[in-house]
């Protein structure tokens, strides 16, 4: 069954944005706040993390690691 809210104290700001916004996408104010909650709430955590992490993988699984206290000895002897 759906749900109301009410917001109260909207700052003047964001709801004439949340006005610019409606009229682009040619829908209310109303239902353009619905259609912002719904994305945002059924966007799923950290979704895209894993995906950009899968990608970064791949594009540096040929690169050379270097070991990070051969760095800090080259770093000390620059000194």
């Amino acid at each position: 069954m759906p749900k109301s809210i009410v917001i109260r104290n909207l700052d003047d700001e964001v709801a004439f944005k949340i006005r610019l916004r409606a009229a682009r996408h040619g829908r209310s104010m109303e239902a353009e706040v619905r259609e912002i909650l719904k994305l945002t709430a059924l966007a799923e955590p950290g979704g895209d993390f894993w995906e950009r992490a899968a990608k970064l993988r791949m594009a540096t699984r040929e690169a050379v690691q270097t070991p990070a206290e051969a760095l800090l000895r080259e770093s000390r002897e620059e000194r």
